[in-house]
């Protein structure tokens, strides 16, 4: 019983820092916006306005609204038919194959390491078609102001950017491959292409479910980039949820609605985390 006690005790030790933090900035902040979403609040004194489930009404009857979601699922299925073939693809080539293999890793990679509002600002001026890259190239066309093709610029970049990072995750998974199973594949005269959807594919379940969840979350949240290349425009073309929340909330110091808008995105990524574990559990017991 005693060391039970003990055992108990450290335990508590150890996990009291992490769920303060938990608590204090994620628990807190949930429960703070919840509380400020049922009130009509400028963000200034005491919010006394109270109104109930009406800012919730609101967004969910704004079909300015829905068109960001709708974004949002776009940027979602962009990165998942780029992001994974290519980072899946580009990882066999250079895991361990080619000579300067850390050089092309650190290369791809650096991308990841700048701030999402100046690699926006970067493409932005690159693809500007009055002084840009693309108004050498391209004279008179402007991809940023097309409101086709302004989105599909963003998740260009978006895939740009974050590329490395999942092609490191791929490294990372295909490096924890026992190299035997390759090589018995060798001997019983397995193709490369067997040898792929064999052995790679399925051992790299867990790694291709990791990059996807951040592929999910990083697309729902998505917001800097598009700031710094086109404010969700034109025309609301590139407006995504938390810009939603930015331009018809927070700019005009509707915090009330605006907190009620954080809290539906919120229970929205949720939703969408806990869909997408559900479903890779389920992949890996078929799998398994």
């Amino acid at each position: 019983m005693e060391g039970g006690r003990r055992q108990g005790a450290s335990a508590l030790f150890f996990i009291a820092p992490g769920l303060l933090i938990y608590t204090v900035f994620l628990v807190a902040p949930v429960v703070q916006a919840s509380f400020y979403s049922l009130f009509s609040w400028n963000g200034f004194a005491v919010p006394t306005d109270f109104l109930g489930l009406q800012n919730y009404t609101a967004v969910l009857a704004d079909p300015l609204f829905w068109r960001a979601f709708g974004h949002n699922l776009i940027l979602i299925a962009f990165m998942f038919v780029t992001v994974l073939p290519l980072a899946f693809g580009l990882a066999v080539l250079i895991a361990d194959r080619i000579r300067f293999a850390v050089a092309f890793r650190l290369i791809y990679f650096l991308p990841f390491i700048l701030a999402e509002i100046t690699a926006g600002l970067i493409w932005r001026f690159l693809l500007d078609g009055n002084y840009g890259l693309v108004a050498d190239l391209f004279p008179g066309v402007f991809i940023l102001a097309d409101p086709q093709l302004a989105l599909y610029a963003v998740a260009t970049v978006m895939v740009w950017k974050s590329f490395g990072f999942h092609l490191v995750l791929f490294i990372a998974g295909l490096q924890q491959i026992d190299r035997s199973l390759y090589e018995a594949a060798d001997i019983d005269g397995a193709s490369n292409w067997q040898k792929t959807f064999g052995i790679t594919l399925p051992l790299l379940g867990p790694t291709i479910a990791l990059s996807g969840f951040f592929i999910v979350i990083n697309s729902l949240q998505a917001f800097d980039i598009i700031m710094a290349m086109t404010s969700g425009g034109p025309a609301r073309a590139t407006s995504t949820m938390v810009h939603y929340l930015y331009a018809d909330a927070l700019s005009g110091f509707r915090v009330g609605f605006g907190s009620a808008i954080g809290v539906v995105i919120f229970f929205i990524t949720l939703a969408f985390a806990l869909a997408y574990q559900r479903v890779t559990r389920k992949l890996d017991r078929v799998h398994g």
